[in-house]
């Protein structure tokens, strides 16, 4: 199976190291990524990760869950989490690290369920690819929310990629196709993967996808470099 991702994280955890992931998109090229990021402890969490799991509450779906250390933290305090992640490597050390409930699959395969919180943090907006495809997953992960529930995920405003000094942009943002919409390929030793949209976007943008898709959104903390948490709730129907 060719999973770069998963190959490094059970690579890491089995033998304390790991090569670096290397990741190539349609504006970067030869990015380095270490694997040891996927096993951080809540004190190596950025303050927008740890207000992100001071939201959380009642039953908890961690999507993407990668190695398992936001489900880990969680569940150390004491919550009910279900661990979401596609990569089965990765899946396995979750499982191996202490994880209770870990599904192997897509987010979408997810049918049923009633949860307080949904989860996607490491820029989880990402899993979503493109702005049609955010709506997809709004509407889908709307199904899966608790009476009350809330979602709770991070992204970044990737404009400032396209500054120049003078304030400038060097690409038309307001193309057809939205900036925030990027195209990754990740490689990993001699896997590589596949292309894959990844999505970052900006929160006026992400304000308006929810509200078409029946949430309201309030911006709970941001960070220095356009990055940004957000918690997404059902708006109540007017009487």
């Amino acid at each position: 199976m060719n999973d770069p991702f998963g190959q490094a994280i059970y690579d890491y955890y089995h033998s304390g190291k790991a090569d670096l992931l290397l990741v190539d998109s349609n504006y970067t090229e030869g990015e380095e990524m270490d694997p040891a990021i996927f096993f951080r402890n809540s004190g190596e969490m950025p303050d927008l990760e740890l207000k992100a799991l001071a939201l959380c509450k009642g039953r908890v779906l961690d999507v993407g869950s990668g190695a398992g250390c936001h489900a880990l933290e969680l569940q150390s305090r004491g919550m009910e989490v279900t661990a979401v992640e596609r990569s089965e490597l990765a899946a396995v050390v979750m499982r191996e690290r202490g994880v209770k409930e870990v599904v192997c699959d897509d987010i979408f395969h997810i049918s049923s369920g009633s949860f307080d919180t949904i989860l996607l943090l490491m820029n989880g907006s990402g899993i979503a690819g493109t702005l049609e495809g955010l709506e997809k997953l709004l509407e889908h992960l709307r199904r899966l929310l608790a009476p009350g529930g809330q979602i709770i995920l991070d992204s970044t405003d990737i404009s400032y990629l396209f500054e120049e000094e003078d304030g400038s942009v060097w690409v038309d943002l307001s193309n057809q196709n939205y900036y925030g919409e990027m195209i990754y390929e990740v490689s990993y030793k001699k896997l590589r993967s596949d292309k894959f949209f990844w999505l970052f976007i900006d929160s006026d943008t992400l304000s308006q996808v929810a509200d078409s898709q029946g949430f309201r959104i309030s911006l709970e903390a941001e960070g220095n470099n356009n990055e940004y948490l957000a918690r997404l709730t059902l708006k109540v129907p007017a009487s």
